[in-house]
């Protein structure tokens, strides 16, 4: 029988965290669902964008509700893919940006998004029970 993975806060730092989205106790998973969740990925690929208030990031991404944001924007921002910055102003003002790590998934979180929306013809087409054109 095998021990349970250890946490991040349990590890020397010496030790490297060796991580398998596969294995159902890994940690690593839980940051995939919050990633590739409809909304993550959506958020994530905004960003890239740049940065954006909260309403504006809502608007950019159609759909999502104002709960969802919230909590998707907390999820990434724990997970430290997105960073909140709270401007003393009054009112105070947030803006959210990506971190390092946020940047190199939402890049490649874009590719696959374009190769989606390349591929979306055919697979259109496909649904329908038709050969696509071309």
């Amino acid at each position: 029988m095998s021990s349970p993975l250890p946490t991040a806060a349990s590890l020397d730092p010496d030790d490297a965290l060796i991580c398998d989205v596969f294995a159902r106790a890994c940690p690593s998973r839980a940051i995939m669902e919050n990633i590739v969740g409809k909304w993550g990925v959506l958020a994530l690929a905004a960003l890239l964008e740049g940065t954006y208030r909260f309403n504006a990031l809502r608007r950019r991404v159609d759909g999502v509700s104002e709960k969802m944001l919230a909590q998707t924007l907390q999820n990434l921002e724990r997970d430290g893919l997105v960073h909140r910055e709270v401007q003393a102003t009054i009112p105070a003002r947030v803006e959210y940006s990506l971190t390092p790590a946020g940047t190199r998934i939402a890049t490649q979180l874009v590719n696959l998004l374009e190769l989606i929306e390349a591929e979306a013809p055919a697979m259109i087409a496909a649904r329908a029970g038709q050969e696509p054109e071309g």
